[in-house]
């Protein structure tokens, strides 16, 4: 039997992915199960994952999938996943969606050296480029940042992944972002206006969110996506 959390956790998944195809963040997962920390939510996926109700998609940052139901233990028919070009990072297909047609163009984006996912640093501007399949992407201008750090590991982003940014100065409430401190520091971060300040927040249980005054803070893009090299 499964615990009232875990049954809880387990539809909100399965509705998730049913409605966008996009598996939920662990701050969505702790916010929709009204938990104090997203540790508990890593306690309830390993439970899970352990009883066989749900799996974590190899070589793919943060995705989740519901293999069985708690109901009735009736397997779920799986689909072939694919990777999305937006916020969430990873995007999974599930039964009721029709998989689209990959995209294999590759198209050339400017590679504009380390951004910190820990405390800020210097965000180098670089001549190369990184080579990214077209499908990773969606409208609009482009540019890649190596990932340094590790605040953001909760998120799926990692120390040597490679973020994928669309051009922008504006963003939502709870949007990862890459933001300019203070006019010389970059970081890659959850968006956060809180009354007049901004709080850029880690995905990392053991990191601190950082807190700036108006105007410290200059939004230069949104994640559309990572890229991820193994060697």
């Amino acid at each position: 039997m499964l615990t009232a959390k875990q049954h809880e956790l387990i539809r909100f998944i399965q509705q998730r992915l049913e409605e966008t195809g996009i598996s939920p963040s662990f701050e969505e997962m702790k916010e929709a199960l009204d938990l104090k920390s997203k540790s508990g939510v890593h306690r309830l996926i390993s439970a899970l994952e352990e009883r066989g109700f749900i799996r974590r998609l190899p070589n793919r940052a943060r995705a989740l999938e519901v293999i069985k139901n708690p109901e009735d233990s009736t397997p779920i028919p799986r689909a072939a996943p694919t990777v999305a070009a937006n916020d969430a990072v990873t995007q999974i297909t599930t039964a009721t969606k029709a998989a689209p047609e990959p995209a294999n163009d590759v198209i050339e984006i400017p590679l504009h050296g380390r951004i910190a996912a820990g405390a800020p640093i210097e965000a180098l501007e670089g001549q190369s480029s990184l080579p990214v399949p077209a499908a990773l992407l969606g409208p609009g201008e482009h540019y890649a940042l190596e990932v340094s750090g590790d605040s953001m590991i909760e998120a799926g982003i990692f120390d040597g992944d490679f973020a994928l940014v669309r051009r922008t100065n504006t963003a939502r409430d709870g949007e990862i972002v890459v933001a300019l401190v203070r006019g010389e520091e970059a970081t890659l971060k959850y968006l956060h206006k809180d009354g007049g300040l901004v709080r850029l927040d880690p995905a990392n249980a053991t990191h601190d969110p950082q807190v700036y005054g108006p105007g410290e803070v200059e939004v230069q893009g949104k994640l559309a996506g990572l890229l991820r090299r193994y060697h």
